[in-house]
């Protein structure tokens, strides 16, 4: 059957033109019942039971259950459970399902792919008794709600029509399930059998569980003071005039971690982030919301807090106190103000589910309770449960439903638990659902399309790649690596040169564009790295057998070959797929003791050498263009090889072939960025690291003139000149938190698609290198992996594809790959600071460190031997400090009578693992010297310091730690400098 719609548009040159929409209905769309005795099924298509079982108390009788729309992305968590069956999901539904949430939308396909949770899709848009045509002044929504509840009367009438021969069987109802309350009132005065998904699940057997899973998106708190406590938002409409006026501004809203009455918004256009103070400002908006803001007048701005604020109580009392003591802040006439706003509407809700645990009510029997972020950038938000007895002593994962105005948190509903608080793979699980990496087992489906064992190089392969087999490569990794996706060789050529190879491990031959395999890679879009596991990118096969270049095995790999005169100048570079065979796999210590054992005269041993010269000369020519040497602080933990819990815990230790590595790899990412540009300068993907704003600088500037430095950051080398020219006597450390320092200062590297900006924006600041991409990791980076492809076409060595050369598509891809990039970074840290709360537990020790902030009631300690940061708190809230410390903003300092903190002032603490809140574990810094009496912890052991002094004795040292480039290359490389 056809149905037709004729209508008339008007075309911009004033023409009519008549359009005719035709859409196919057909008699033949069986409805899925083992009762139906009409429909001519498969059958695989029988899934709804022909007598189906009731558990509810409103329903006795079988039945089956008919969703709306709101109803499935709502409650997709109760649905996610067993405990509802014989449900019908229209294709309406599931069609707008689609358009509105891809999350609830995968979830919804997973349950229907289950047979046993009897989830059947009914085609009702083109059943000739079910689809419906809209009517005039109908808006889409209306149109929609009236499908639904016409495809549930033709299912009543249909499933009890095709009883026949069955009298024997009860009636079967079919029940409309919808949280809207007027579309259930209509579906009831149409004789169709509504209810409510929270009186339907209430009404359920033994489903107490059920009712904590549903969400209370409409939920009102009874005995909440009806005095709204915030702001009300504008209307989508009032937004939209407002950005379009430019009377309002949006952004994405950055919730601060140390005050959780402060945050910022990046606005577009804007140098500096938009500051936002107080609850009302703030105004119900959770991190990472789009936000729609209003900014005050100029006399109104301020300055970012120096205060650490938790939000730990309850006591509305606190909230005051602590909202009263940020609008006490004044700002020196002589500080530059920070534009400072407030939110007046969301654009958009970015709320995900959140890992925290349950602070139980203090009333017996309560099931309303206070649910705890892990994340401290997350509220606190109030849930109901039944189960609180059983939840209070593991980590559960929540959603947040909705915030209304006279709620001081949001409100929302238990999901799920996932294990007892403190046990190892528990908190790793927290971890890794907290930055959103994707960690399940890779599907049938992803690994379909890996090569079958065993897997041989055939003569086929050989005619069609350079066949380097007979060159002496050879690999230097990290202790314990298995994805080895970089090799390297040095030899003398006949006319004096050096031939310099780079080989990568060619990923891209064994993940074709497309298959589900490649789907899967640039969804995770890099490999994770925790303490004690990895979270690959791409299967083990590929990762650690046929994509690495291990020892003695025969590898395909991309190659990069260069030629060089001794003074490390280029004089000519090729590109080519090959096979090698690595003649060994080192370990940066392994690859050192070759390099400096002079005995040793292998060809392993000269290619190193030779190597090892060339890299430091490309490293002093990179540095006279003035290439960054930052730093950050790194640990590496000595691992149980069978509890995987950590035993020893130290600052990473680098050496010169940590920077060999790391120089040839660097030299491979531009070769490579220039040859692809140079080929397709419209769809390239490439790296860049923006130049930061001058403002950003402030700290560093700042913390270097308190030492009588001058750090002139006007550009990049000058930046670089200023950093190598500050050190002092007194203490070996300085100039590594220095450039620590400067490290904090910077932006963020991204990938980016060579056609969206124009070439002098693709310089990469902290490398000074006007071009740069990621060729040299693509076991653990998809982004290489598609700079591989490019490279490819580039030199015929493989086809073309349209997505390859599709410029808004990569644009969107390289989004994901900056996302994932930076959540992979989060997850690596937050697993460092996991296994760093392990190792001291049950510890209690002194170690010498170095104030690296200094706060308005803290000071922010750095740990060189551990390589780790904490606060030493000196006032807390609601404890009466026996020292009154005084804050000089201006100076940046903290000082006691004759006792001054700055940055970089050596200091000894106290760790100790403060256990007491089970959401928080956190490492404890108490000061031991300088002696503070009645604040520092008495000791004995140590020596008595000088009264008027708050310097630690300098410990002897050969060496200091410097920091990596902002290479984006290989794991931690780094080269030690000598003192």
């Amino acid at each position: 059957m056809l149905t037709t719609k004729t209508f008339f548009r008007k075309t911009k040159r004033g023409n009519i033109l008549k359009i005719v929409r035709e859409h196919y209905l057909r008699d033949d769309i069986w409805c899925g019942s083992n009762l139906c005795s009409i429909c001519k099924h498969k059958s695989k298509d029988l899934v709804l039971d022909e007598d189906p079982e009731s558990r509810s108390s409103l329903y006795p009788q079988g039945h089956y259950l008919v969703l709306d729309t709101n109803v499935v992305l709502d409650q997709i968590d109760v649905l996610e459970e067993d405990a509802l069956c014989n449900v019908i999901i229209l294709q309406t539904v599931l069609e707008e399902v689609r358009h509105r949430s891809s999350n609830v939308y995968k979830k919804l396909r997973d349950i229907i792919g289950d047979p046993k949770r009897k989830f059947y899709v009914f085609v009702n848009e083109h059943h000739k008794d079910t689809y419906i045509e809209r009517e005039p002044r109908e808006n889409v929504n209306d149109r929609n709600d009236r499908a639904i509840r016409v495809a549930a009367a033709w299912y009543q009438n249909h499933v009890n029509a095709s009883k026949g021969a069955r009298k024997e069987k009860q009636k079967v109802d079919v029940v409309l399930l919808t949280d809207d309350a007027a579309n259930r009132d209509k579906a009831i005065g149409e004789g169709i059998n509504a209810a409510s998904m929270q009186d339907y699940v209430a009404s359920l057997i033994d489903a107490g569980f059920l009712q904590d899973k549903l969400c209370k998106r409409n939920y009102v708190l009874e005995g909440e003071s009806k005095t709204p406590l915030f702001p009300p938002h504008l209307t989508p409409a009032q937004i939209h005039d407002g950005i379009k006026s430019r009377k309002l501004l949006q952004g994405t809203f950055l919730a601060s971690r140390e005050n959780f009455l402060e945050g910022s918004v990046n606005v577009e256009g804007y140098e500096k982030f938009i500051l936002l103070q107080g609850k009302l400002a703030l105004n119900r908006a959770v991190d990472g919301d789009i936000v729609a803001i209003e900014l005050l007048p100029e006399d109104q701005w301020s300055v970012p807090s120096d205060l650490v604020i938790q939000d730990e109580e309850e006591d509305p009392s606190d909230l005051l106190e602590d909202e009263t003591e940020l609008k006490a802040i004044k700002v020196p006439k002589n500080i530059q103000r920070t534009p400072t706003g407030v939110v007046v509407g969301i654009i958009r809700r970015k709320w995900r589910q959140y890992c925290g645990i349950l602070q139980p009510s203090l009333v017996k029997g309560n099931v309303r309770h206070m649910f705890v972020p892990a994340e401290r950038k997350i509220p606190r938000v109030r849930i109901e449960t039944r189960q609180s007895e059983n939840l209070s002593k593991q980590r559960i994962i929540v959603a947040i439903d909705s915030w209304p105005r006279n709620s001081r948190y949001p409100l929302g509903h238990f999901v799920r638990a996932l294990g007892n608080i403190g046990d190892k793979e528990t908190e790793n699980e927290v971890l890794l659902l907290e930055h959103d990496i994707p960690h399940n087992r890779f599907s049938d489906a992803v690994l379909s399309f890996l090569p079958k064992l065993p897997w041989l190089i055939t003569e086929a392969d050989v005619t069609q790649r350079v066949d380097l087999r007979h060159i002496d490569v050879c690999s230097v990794d990290p202790p314990g690596c298995t994805d080895i996706d970089d090799a390297l060789h040095c030899r003398e050529l006949e006319n004096g040169n050096l031939e310099v190879g780079v080989h990568i491990a060619d990923v891209s031959h064994f993940i074709r564009p497309g298959t589900a395999l490649d789907k899967e890679a640039a969804s995770r879009g890099t490999t994770v790295y925790l303490v004690d596991k990895r979270i690959d990118m791409v299967p083990e096969l590929l990762s650690s057998n046929l994509c690495s270049l291990r020892g003695n095995e025969e590898r395909f790999a991309f190659s990069c070959v260069w030629e060089m005169d001794e003074k490390a100048n280029i004089i000519d570079t090729k590109f080519h797929k090959s096979i090698i065979r690595s003649r060994q796999a080192m370990t940066y210590e392994e690859a050192q003791l070759k390099i400096d054992d002079e005995t040793q005269q292998d060809s392993i041993a000269k290619s190193l050498r030779g190597l090892n010269s060339l890299a430091k000369k490309l490293k002093a020519k990179r540095f006279e263009n003035g290439a960054l040497v930052l730093a950050s602080p790194e640990i590496r933990f000595e691992v149980d090889s069978e509890t995987h819990d950590p035993i020893d815990v130290q600052a990473k230790k680098l050496r010169e072939t940590n920077s060999m590595v790391e120089e040839f790899m660097l030299l491979a990412n531009t070769s490579v960025a220039k040859k692809i540009v140079q080929d397709f300068p419209e769809c390239s993907m490439l790296r860049r690291h923006p130049e930061p704003p001058q403002a950003n600088f402030d700290p560093l500037v700042k913390a270097g003139r308190n030492r009588g430095f001058v750090i002139n950051t006007a550009s990049g080398k000058e930046l670089a000149t200023s950093l190598n020219e500050a050190h002092t006597e007194d203490n070996p450390y300085f100039n590594t938190m220095l450039r620590i320092l400067a490290t904090r200062c910077m932006m963020q590297a991204v990938y980016f698609t060579s056609g969206m900006l124009q070439p002098e924006e693709y310089f990469h600041y902290g490398l000074a290198c006007p071009i740069y991409t990621h060729f040299t990791s693509p076991i653990r980076r998809y982004a290489d992996i598609m700079v591989h492809r490019l490279l490819a076409v580039c030199i015929g060595a493989d086809a073309t594809y349209p997505n390859l050369l599709d410029k808004k598509k990569n644009h969107e891809l390289c989004y994901n790959l900056n996302y994932r990039n930076r959540m992979a970074q989060y997850a690596g840290r937050a697993s460092v600071a996991l296994n760093t709360h392990l190792f001291f537990r049950e510890k209690v020790q002194n170690e010498e460190g170095y104030v690296l902030f200094v706060r308005k009631n803290a000071l922010q300690i750095l740990i060189p031997k551990y390589g780790l940061e904490g606060t030493l708190y000196l006032s807390k809230k609601g404890e009466v400090s026996p020292v009154n410390f005084i804050y000089d903003e201006e100076d940046q300092s903290q000082k006691f009578e004759h006792i001054v903190f700055h940055s970089f002032d050596p200091v000894v603490v106290q760790l100790s693992l403060d256990r007491s809140n089970v959401q928080h574990e956190k490492l404890v810094f108490k000061l031991v010297k300088p002696v503070i009496p009645g604040f520092s912890i008495p000791t004995k052991s140590d020596p008595e310091m000088v009264p008027k002094s708050n310097i630690v004795p300098k410990r002897k040292t050969e060496e200091k730690p410097t920091g990596s480039e902002i290479s984006g290359g290989k794991r931690g490389r780094r080269k030690k400098q000598k003192k």
